[in-house]
């Protein structure tokens, strides 16, 4: 299977149905880490239950590299996959949406209706393809914060993320220590290892040496690099998931009637291709780009005088938790953490066979720490 047939980008586009997105639009050019500024700034994001009067219920979600704000509800017109964390936000669930105000902001840079490549510059014209500028984790959060007062909320009940969203969640812990009420990470780290980078290293190469790529001008040519991009998800999807639960599932079984030493595929090619054709009907390559890029130079001592003493600022009543079958984000980055937050309880772990992807998958587990955060 291939990619060909899919569109030039998977991104959400000005008149694709909204599905529940609202959208915030800043009122001023975002500063950015690297230097310069970002103009004409927008997020997209969803909310679920009622916001209190004193706003003392928000809880912020905050999803992996290509999740979006759509946490919790069916695909439908708008949202082409269902909610990634149905099985916790919602009626009766771990975050009640009877009782908590929950939400789920798209991560900028992102592709489902917030500011990033695939999106039109301020003058209209075009895309910001590859002029699109170099994001860190701390100017997400930046954009989040700016979001979260104009929604009226000075202080999260919680902030909770895995993955990306967990380093997205520790900085916010970091850098407003005073408007975060509870702090849940998973399957994240204080800081992108060397091994971490080197696997998205591979992934982006990959993309960019895909020939539709055009230094990240491909919107609008009718072609995009869904090669590279499909590669690129191959290879992540074998990260995120564990080597034991690889063999149980597929072994050396042959894809249905199809023959690998006539040209044919094992079940796990074929398992890689299904998900590799997915990705590219539902996300952009130049956000896969700059959030991958964001994520390698996640460091939340960075200008802090180190990991030590950057954590030290977090004052929020913290758990972190990790999955005991993860290779991409291994219990000792998550026990790093736990060591170097104030008050950090020991590291608590998942038992799950589905690697790094478990704290998507392992609903019932997590759910039991953000009551235990939450009360």
């Amino acid at each position: 299977m291939t990619e060909s047939g899919a569109p030039v980008t998977g991104a959400w586009r000005e008149g694709d149905p909204p599905g529940h997105r609202q959208w915030w639009t800043a009122e001023k050019p975002l500063p950015l880490e690297a230097g310069g500024e970002l103009p004409g700034v927008r997020l997209a994001f969803e909310t679920w239950g009622r916001i209190a009067p004193d706003a003392s219920n928000a809880v912020l979600v905050l999803h992996a590299l290509t999740g979006d704000s759509h946490a919790s509800g069916p695909a439908g017109p708008g949202h082409p996959s269902p909610g990634w964390w149905a099985g916790l936000v919602g009626p009766g669930l771990a975050l009640d949406t009877d009782r908590w105000f929950v939400v789920a902001p798209n991560v900028l840079g992102g592709c489902q209706g917030s500011t990033g490549p695939a999106s039109p510059r301020p003058d209209g014209r075009r895309a910001w393809g590859g002029a699109f500028p170099f994001l860190t984790q701390r100017d997400q959060v930046a954009a989040e914060a700016a979001l979260a007062n104009t929604l009226g909320i000075a202080r999260w009940a919680l902030v909770v993320g895995g993955s990306m969203g967990g380093m997205r969640a520790v900085e916010w812990a970091v850098s407003y220590p005073e408007r975060t009420g509870a702090l849940l990470l998973l399957a994240t780290t204080a800081a992108a290892s060397a091994e971490q980078i080197a696997w998205a290293g591979i992934q982006l190469h990959a993309v960019r040496a895909d020939p539709h790529w055009q230094g990240g001008d491909y919107h609008g040519t009718g072609h995009g690099p869904h090669a590279g991009l499909g590669l690129a998800r191959r290879l992540a999807q074998v990260t995120y998931r564990s080597e034991p639960e690889l063999t149980a599932r597929f072994g050396r079984a042959p894809q249905d009637t199809e023959d690998p030493w006539q040209g044919g595929r094992y079940q796990v090619e074929s398992y890689l291709d299904h998900h590799a054709a997915k990705l590219v009907r539902r996300f952009d390559a130049g956000s896969y780009v700059v959030l991958s890029e964001a994520m390698n130079a996640h460091d939340v001592g960075r200008g802090r005088g180190g990991l030590r003493t950057a954590l030290a600022r977090v004052t929020a009543p913290t758990l972190v938790a990790g999955i005991d079958s993860d290779r991409l984000y291994p219990l000792a980055q998550q026990r790093e953490l736990a060591a170097l937050i104030p008050g950090a309880d020991a590291v608590r772990v998942i038992e799950s066979p589905y690697g790094h992807d478990g704290f998507l998958i392992e609903t019932g587990q997590v759910g039991v720490l953000v009551r235990e955060l939450l009360g």
